[in-house]
């Protein structure tokens, strides 16, 4: 049987694996959406999904996608929540080895 830091430990990771890939995905259809004229995801949406354990996925919509890259307020808040998800992982971490 798993003890309870393991199962939070699991359970981060599959969070951020899922909205990471949930991320990605908005980032996808909102420039796609964008080159058809229709409508758009809200930019604090996207922003949000990035806090909620997807700033990788923020990040690489950027990068990959090239959407949002110009915008001052995703130059800084994607980094800055990558590096708080970063955080959370290193926080379930040492929970698991402590």
């Amino acid at each position: 049987m798993m003890n309870s830091t393991v199962i939070i430990l699991l359970a981060v990771v599959v969070i951020a694996v899922v909205m990471n890939i949930v991320t990605f995905a908005l980032y996808a259809m909102d420039k796609s959406r964008a080159q058809k004229n229709q409508w758009r995801i809200k930019e604090a949406t996207l922003i949000t999904c990035g806090f909620l354990m997807g700033g990788l996925g923020a990040f690489l919509g950027m990068k990959i996608l090239r959407h949002k890259t110009q915008h001052t307020m995703f130059k800084i808040l994607v980094p800055l929540a990558m590096l708080l998800n970063g955080g959370v992982i290193v926080l379930a971490l040492f929970l698991l080895y402590s």
